[in-house]
């Protein structure tokens, strides 16, 4: 995930603006109230109002699970004087809209509504450019040195993974006609990835060269621009839309985030429970790349011991927490996150390197789908304790004492070729020994631009 900074005419254009959102088409469920905007109306509290990088003019209106009536969002915000952007129906019950604060506020106070959120802008979580990739060899060995080789026993051919991201270049030759496109919640008229980072993304999630998961199904949620840039309600929106279409087995990736978003964090929650198995990156730090705590971010702070999501941190080649990557009680594991070569954008055999928790993710995205191709039926809470439960410990170097100490290892979630059976010493012939799959060397220094 890149650092989530912003430059100051960006902040502006974003509140000038207040980010081009389309509607998508759910109904929502509430008890519609006429209320009368007089000056003396009872007002409520906003959350994250003025926060930073807020979106001036857009707010997330949740519904209490009570309000059970069939009427439109529509004609709820109209009360209000609001214009309905996204309805919400399968991750929470609501919408969002533009309307001035003092409209949000008296909306805040409808006995309807369970809060109210200020929109924020929610970014991408990569770094800078840097050397190859090494992530694939890293996990599936215990220890250092690396062998050179990737070992995997299943390619999730069952499997599919939604990359919410900046949509996914379809027709790269890495992806050998797995990846398909989902939706676009930024309603810019371009489907196609015109940033890079989900199509990097992808590809180390499933590409047949950079990927974990060599044979899963991809599919493009397109949440944030070409600017790598979004609003937290367009990904809330595509949370929703991964619920309620995913084909099970199903992981989902998010390589972003931003401030701490109630709507958000609760939006991811109640797609893990709908069965979905979610991996989320930590984070970046700050816009100085100071590392920050990921409970102070969202998504993130949906994972660790407490959380249902998979938080992820970044580690480097030679096993040190990468220098960029958040940390704490709300993070599980780390993975290879500096330097990692994946599928790029600027030709269907484009690559390019990449670091930061945003690489480090899709790393255990892919894991999750090697576990759920041999296990088809296991709970998000099962795949979230199977990847940690199998992670190596006490690995990574300069770990602070409220972060879990584990990097990710792939074979105990099912994705090591079985052992060569033992010869016993009595004449009873010994049991033919099941083959080891052809490793997969990773790629070369100089893949960095090109590889086929």
């Amino acid at each position: 995930m890149p650092n989530s900074s912003m430059t100051t005419s960006r902040k502006r254009s974003w509140r000038r603006r207040g980010v081009g959102i389309g509607s998508v088409s759910l109904a929502v469920a509430l008890v519609a109230l006429a209320v009368p905007m007089s000056a003396n109306a009872a007002e409520g509290d906003i959350r994250g109002a003025g926060a930073a990088q807020a979106i001036d003019g857009s707010y997330i209106v949740v519904l209490k699970d009570g309000a059970t009536s069939r009427s439109a969002a529509a004609s709820h915000a109209r009360d209000y004087g609001a214009q309905v952007r996204y309805s919400y129906n399968s991750v929470l019950r609501g919408y969002s809209a533009t309307m001035s604060e003092r409209q949000a506020r008296r909306l805040a106070a409808d006995p309807a509504v369970a809060y109210v959120e200020q929109d924020r802008v929610v970014s991408l979580r990569e770094t800078q450019p840097s050397p190859p990739s090494w992530g694939l060899d890293r996990v599936d060995q215990r220890d250092l040195p690396l062998d050179a080789a990737y070992t995997y026993s299943t390619t999730a051919d069952a499997v599919t993974a939604y990359v919410i991201d900046t949509g996914i270049r379809t027709t790269h030759s890495d992806f050998g006609g797995r990846a398909t496109w989902g939706t676009n919640t930024v309603n810019d008229g371009n489907n196609t990835d015109c940033h890079g980072h989900g199509t990097h993304v992808a590809g180390t999630i499933g590409g047949k060269a950079h990927g974990v998961a060599k044979g899963v199904k991809l599919v493009a949620v397109k949440v944030l621009g070409c600017t790598g840039s979004g609003a937290n309600s367009g990904v809330i929106a595509g949370v929703d839309w991964v619920t309620a279409n995913a084909r099970r087995p199903a992981v989902a990736n998010m390589s972003l985030g931003g401030g701490l978003s109630t709507a958000l964090d609760d939006a991811v929650k109640r797609s893990i429970n709908a069965g979905v198995t979610y991996a989320v990156a930590s984070g970046n730090g700050n816009t100085s790349g100071t590392p920050l705590d990921a409970c102070t971010q969202s998504p993130a702070r949906t994972g660790g011991a407490l959380g249902p999501a998979i938080t992820v941190n970044a580690s480097t080649k030679t096993d040190e927490k990468a220098s960029f990557s958040n940390f704490g009680k709300c993070t599980d594991l780390y993975a290879p996150g500096y330097g990692i070569t994946s599928a790029w954008i600027t030709s269907d055999t484009a690559t390019r390197s990449l670091s930061g928790t945003s690489m480090a993710t899709p790393h255990v995205a892919g894991a999750v789908a090697l576990h759920l191709a041999v296990n088809p039926s296991a709970t998000p809470a099962q795949v979230k304790s199977a990847i940690t439960g199998s992670a190596s410990t006490s690995k990574i170097s300069s770990v602070r004492t409220d972060t879990p100490n584990r990097l990710l290892h792939l074979a105990e979630s099912g994705t090591t070729p079985p052992p060569t059976p033992t010869p016993t010493p009595t004449p009873t012939p010994t049991p033919t020994p099941t083959p080891t799959p052809t490793p997969t060397t990773p790629p070369p220094w100089w893949c960095q631009w090109w590889c086929w």
